[in-house]
């Protein structure tokens, strides 16, 4: 059985041997967010947080979360709640289709983490390795943007 932190809460689970956590989050824990998308970590849909870092859940295997943070999109805020960043994204209408935006999500917040006043070059830097296919660029920057915004506003 592995044993770690889920979202803040602890969670376990028995992936098969040589399962990726990305198996893990979607099969018996029942999360959507992470997504497969390419397997080869080229798209970012699987992004998660490992220890507040991020890190490829497609090719990451289960094992690596044992003992540690995980923290995927559902762990960044509520409907009733919402994170900043998720609050943005809607306000800009960042997104089309949805499918890459739970791992851009991820590494925008791990960016604002690091810093809470990125420039556009860098939070072009940080979300370089998600591919977007709907062409919400530059609303996905905004978006950013105004997160970075709110959160250096909020007391």
């Amino acid at each position: 059985m592995l044993a770690f932190t889920l979202n803040g809460e602890p969670a376990e689970g028995a992936p098969p041997e040589g399962a990726s956590l990305l198996h893990l989050l979607r099969g018996s824990l029942g999360l959507s967010g992470p997504r497969f998308g390419c397997g080869e970590e080229q798209c970012g849909a699987c992004m998660v947080l490992l220890d507040g870092r991020t890190a490829y859940a497609c090719t990451l295997p289960a094992e690596a979360a044992a003992g540690r943070g995980v923290t995927t999109v559902e762990g960044l805020g509520t409907p009733e709640a919402p994170h900043p960043l998720q609050a943005a994204f809607l306000a800009e209408q960042a997104g089309q289709c949805g499918f890459c935006l739970s791992g851009i999500l991820i590494s925008a917040a791990a960016l604002l983490q690091a810093n809470p006043d990125p420039d556009e070059a860098a939070i072009r830097a940080a979300l370089e390795p998600h591919l977007c296919r709907c062409g919400s660029h530059n609303r996905i920057l905004r978006a950013v943007q105004r997160a970075a915004s709110m959160m250096r506003a909020a007391p």
